[in-house]
């Protein structure tokens, strides 16, 4: 399905622009005005091909210039002052070179979100929206402080989640290079002493010395193809089909499933609900929030709602579909709709999926540790066990 790049006016007069996948032009204009924007262009996005090797910059550096640059305009000082001053007092230069270039932005006449647009990689779709959102309602120090307040809070997520990751992951790695040092160094010691035995060895060692000698007969091969593999397999995780498939996996597998399934949903509700707070259309809201769901699952789902809604239905229902919402999730959506108050009731799930993910991490800690230790424990100590039996039958002799 094409992308469509659109831009307009809301009923009150506030300009919105966003991305949105539809069949063709006349499908996005009747959802457009379905939602009360009233259409001023629709382009067709050419699709991009392009290598990303990042900005050198950190998203709590990012985080970190948005609160400094919140409590300055709360303040009272002048935007163009702030950014200048943010500017000179940054480690990062790559951000204060980009800082600097938003400030001759805003001297040259561009509005703040227009300047911070320019940057794509480092101030996302999100980002500008909020601001674009907060400078039309007069309100540009709250928004600031509430996009300030929900990336500090996404970024304390993605740490939590990385946190969890990052143990199991250095002790396979640890446990893995041990492995392949005992079999490629260790194993052909033994068996050149075995050797000189010319004796019968046990079916355990046998194996362990077969295993040790097709490692080292080809090891150059299996090394270039694991990685030939590793590279394969990226390439097609970053294909949709790929991507949904594996984020498919991660949500059913046992105690990791359950991790990603919390965290998406806190990232889900935590934006969508930021973005309602600060003026954002619903619909430019969940075309956002789409983007940066961080799960092709809870993406699709959200696409559907936004067709729901242009079909005068609420976004309730693509949720439940999806089976990663728990009922709570959706009632709770549900009941906010119908209140009115559906970006208070959002960011009140993000606060309680919050502390869920702090408890699935270390659910997932408890549980992957012993068996990793387990797992070690069994290939080391069963390569010694099997280096040692020839031994002891030796001495059994004696």
């Amino acid at each position: 399905m094409p992308v469509f790049e659109y831009k307009g006016k809301t009923l009150a007069g506030a300009a919105v622009k966003g991305e949105l996948k539809a069949n063709n032009k006349n499908d996005l204009e009747r959802v457009l005005r379905q939602n009360r924007i009233i259409v001023s262009s629709i382009t067709k996005k050419a699709p991009e091909i392009q290598i990303k090797f990042g900005t050198g910059i950190k998203r709590i550096e990012v985080s970190r210039f948005t609160r400094q640059f919140a409590t300055m305009i709360g303040a009272g000082l002048p935007m163009v002052q702030c950014l200048e001053i943010l500017a000179a007092q940054m480690e990062n230069k790559e951000l204060a070179k980009i800082v600097g270039q938003v400030k001759d932005g805003v001297q040259g006449g561009a509005t703040l979100s227009e300047a911070l647009a320019r940057h794509p990689k480092v101030f996302d779709q999100l980002y500008t929206n909020m601001v674009e959102a907060g400078e039309v309602g007069g309100a540009l120090d709250a928004i600031l402080n509430r996009l300030a307040l929900y990336r500090e809070k996404a970024d304390r997520l993605i740490r939590k989640v990385k946190g969890a990751m990052i143990y199991p992951a250095v002790i396979v790695v640890v446990a893995t290079g041990v492995t392949i040092g005992m079999l490629t160094f260790i194993v052909p010691v033994f068996a050149k002493m075995f050797g000189g035995l010319h004796a019968s060895l046990p079916a355990p060692t046998q194996v362990v010395l077969q295993i040790s000698n097709f490692l080292k007969a080809n090891f150059l091969y299996l090394f270039f193809g694991s990685i030939g593999i590793l590279v394969a397999f990226f390439w097609w995780k970053r294909t949709p089909k790929g991507a949904l498939m594996v984020d498919r996996i991660l949500l059913i597998m046992p105690v990791l499933g359950n991790l990603v399934r919390k965290s998406s949903i806190a990232r889900f509700t935590r934006t969508l609900g930021t973005l309602l707070a600060s003026g954002v259309s619903i619909l430019e809201a969940l075309g956002i929030t789409a983007k940066t769901a961080g799960n092709m699952v809870v993406a699709n789902a959200i696409n559907k709602s936004v067709i729901a809604i242009a079909e005068g239905d609420t976004i309730t229902g693509p949720l439940k579909e999806t089976g990663v919402f728990p009922p709570m999730v959706t009632q709770m959506i549900s009941v906010g709709e119908k209140t009115g108050g559906l970006d208070e009731m959002l960011n009140k799930i993000a606060d309680f999926y919050d502390e869920e993910v702090d408890e699935a991490v270390t659910a997932l800690t408890s549980v992957i540790e012993p068996i990793i230790i387990v797992f070690m424990g069994v290939i080391i100590g069963g390569i010694l066990i099997a280096m040692y039996l020839p031994m002891f039958d030796i001495i059994g002799k004696i």
